[in-house]
Order: structure tokens, then C-alpha cells, then sequence
């Protein structure tokens, strides 16, 4: 398929997913939204395959959607340039080891838009030490980190994080992405929606509030525009990585705590305290925004309602429909400001929003 072509379907199904979001949120006073393209190829920074295996060696596969029906995948447009430099070498070397290839069942990529590649080979067998020295050799020749994973076992051949860049308002900054840990897909819009949240809270002021915060994704660029932030995530890992984080990008004015929204909301009701609390004087705080980028599944009732209580709130939704749902509450104390449409899966129905809401 040519770009030409690519570029044709793309911006039709663009335009229709604008006008189904702009159609759907017309009952919240939404007249206008900003859509934020994706590139047409090479947007996806992170991709699995199931590791077909014939006579003539190692292939790349993946399932039709909704069904477990796998079908040979010979070129990965959608993936990020060095994904797509690297799988054709990577497929060569494992069809020509019988140790890396015997009983591999899925091959991850995690990628940069800087060139980093971190791969994860899976298998139904123990990894040994002989299987480590393969794994070694194979990530020094094709200059990739190499992680192996098997039930109940993970092996760390070189590293098992990348580090992504984006240039936020102007500034640089530096995460790790972990491997196995949830980050933006498609690196392009992510730097659109950090760009957004960042530009439509210049002037909100005071103290930010931030719910599943992840690897501190949104909450370091954010951090420039409050006096202080207080981001919570109930993975270890990822509030690992957001320390972590802060600590290379040298910002100093965000509190991280391991709690769910449920357990915050508790908090700061002062219904109950935490252990996991006894690092922060909620006290302290001045909250005036909160920022929240929940699952599929959108805020709980409880933490929807809890966030009525502030001034502004930057809603990221990965779902549409459970957005909708949470906004029949929220706008019983807010009205939407601003929204956009960022396109993080092209030629797919799912669409990504963000909404900025203003207390009444």
C-alpha cells in the first residue's frame, strides 16, 4: 500500500471519528474540537507478535481482532522506524539458532523515537545459562537490549527499560519506560497530548493533584505550571520509575504515593490515613486542578465524584463512552472548555480525548 493511498484512508477515517466524538459530546456544549493527526506509518513504539515457527525458520504473526486466528505478518508499517529496521534482522537471527528459537512463543518490541530497541522473547521452557549467553551475543550483534521471559521467570540480558525523549513547551525530557510497564503506544501524539495538557493549564496556578500517574508521563511537564504536585499510581514499578524520572529531569516539586484513587479519595476525606501517606502533609497542598487519565473502564463514582470539589480538571480518556458517562456527573459542577481528539490508533475505531473542565 502506498503512502498516497495510506494518506487518503487515513483522513477519512480521521474526519469520521471527529465527527462522531464532536456528535457524541454535543450534549456538553462541545462546538469544537482539536485533532491531533498521527503519522500515517511508523507511529507505534511498542508492538507483540506471536513467533510463528516453519521448516524455513522464524516469522512474525498476529491475531485477527476478537478472534484467536493468527495470520503471518511479513512488513509492520505501523511500527516505529527501528522497529521495522530491526525485525527482519532480528527474525534472521533467531531462525538460525536452534537454542534462541526452540520453544519461543512471542516476540515484544518496546522502541524509541530516538533509534532504542529493547526486545523481549518469550518461551514455554525455562531459560538456562547457555540460553543467557545466546541472548547476550544476539543483543551485542543486532545493538539491542534483550530481555527473556518464561513462566514464573524473568531474565535481564542487557536492560530492561528504554529511554524516550519528548520536547515539551519548548524543554526536554527524559523517561524510562520499563519493560512490561504501560506507556503511550504511538510516540508522536504522545508529545501532542503533553503539549496540550501543558498549554490549556499555563494559568491555572496553585497545586496539582494527578491520579494514575503511571511513570510520571504527564506529571513532569505539568509540574511546571503548579507550586506543587501530589500523583499517585498503585504499580510499584511505575512509581519507581517516576522517582526515577523526576530525579533525571531535576524537578523537585512532586510527591509520589502508591494508592489507588479510591484510597486518596479516603485520604483526603480524612476518612482513613496511610502508611504510604506518611511522606506528604496533605495539609500543605493547595489543590486547584487535578489530572486524571483512568482505564478503560473511566473514574469509579466515588472518585468522580470527589473530583467535583476542584477548580479545574484535565480529563485524558482512553474510552469515550465511559468519558461521556463521567461527564453526566461532572457537569453538574463544571463545563467543558476546551477538548480534543488525539489520534493514537489510525485505522482503527478507538479514539483518545481530552477534555479540560471549569468549575461553574
Amino acid at each position: 500500500m502506498t503512502n498516497q493511498i495510506l494518506s487518503g484512508e487515513y483522513e477519512s477515517q480521521l474526519q469520521e471519528k471527529y465527527q462522531q466524538t464532536l456528535t457524541e459530546f454535543a450534549e456538553f456544549g462541545v462546538k469544537e474540537i482539536e485533532v491531533f493527526r498521527s503519522p500515517v506509518n511508523s507511529y507505534r513504539m511498542r508492538a507483540e507478535f506471536r513467533a510463528w515457527q516453519e521448516d524455513d525458520g522464524v516469522h512474525y504473526a498476529m491475531y485477527q481482532p476478537g478472534s484467536r486466528l493468527a495470520y503471518k505478518v511479513g512488513q509492520f508499517p505501523a511500527g516505529s522506524p527501528a522497529m521495522q529496521e530491526i525485525m527482519p534482522k532480528l527474525a534472521q537471527q533467531l531462525s538460525g539458532n536452534e537454542l534462541l528459537r526452540r520453544r519461543l512463543y512471542q516476540i515484544e518490541f518496546l522502541t524509541t523515537m530516538s533509534g532504542e530497541v529493547l526486545v523481549t522473547l518469550i518461551y514455554h521452557k525455562s531459560l538456562d545459562d547457555p540460553w543467557t549467553k545466546e541472548a547476550e551475543e544476539l543483543a551485542k550483534t543486532l545493538s539491542i537490549h534483550v530481555v527473556g521471559r518464561s513462566r514464573n521467570q524473568k531474565v535481564i540480558v542487557t536492560q530492561d527499560f528504554v529511554t524516550e525523549k519528548f520536547v515539551v513547551a519548548g524543554r526536554e525530557y527524559r523517561y524510562q519506560q520499563l519493560e512490561g510497564s504501560f506507556t503511550q503506544p504511538n510516540g508522536p501524539v504522545c508529545q501532542h497530548m503533553l503539549n496540550w495538557a501543558v498549554e490549556n493549564s499555563r494559568n491555572f496556578a496553585g497545586d496539582l493533584l494527578e491520579l494514575y500517574c503511571g511513570n510520571g508521563n504527564f506529571t513532569l511537564p505539568l509540574s511546571r505550571n503548579f507550586n506543587k504536585v501530589l500523583a499517585t499510581e498503585v504499580a510499584k514499578s511505575g512509581i519507581q520509575s517516576a522517582l526515577l524520572n523526576c530525579e533525571q529531569n531535576q524537578i523537585d516539586n512532586i510527591a509520589f504515593a502508591r494508592l489507588s484513587s479510591e484510597e486518596l479519595c479516603n485520604a483526603l476525606n480524612g476518612v482513613r490515613a496511610f502508611e504510604r501517606l506518611k511522606h506528604v502533609t496533605l495539609s500543605d497542598y493547595q489543590f486547584t486542578t487535578v489530572f486524571v487519565d483512568p482505564p478503560r473502564a473511566g473514574l469509579d463514582p466515588l472518585t468522580n465524584q470527589f473530583i467535583q470539589r476542584f477548580d479545574n480538571i484535565i480529563y485524558i480518556s482512553c474510552n469515550p463512552n465511559t468519558l461521556k458517562d463521567n461527564l453526566k456527573t461532572l457537569e453538574q459542577s463544571h463545563c467543558v472548555v476546551k477538548m480534543a481528539l488525539f489520534d493514537q490508533f489510525p485505522y482503527t475505531e478507538h479514539r483518545e480525548c481530552g477534555v479540560i473542565l471549569r468549575k461553574i
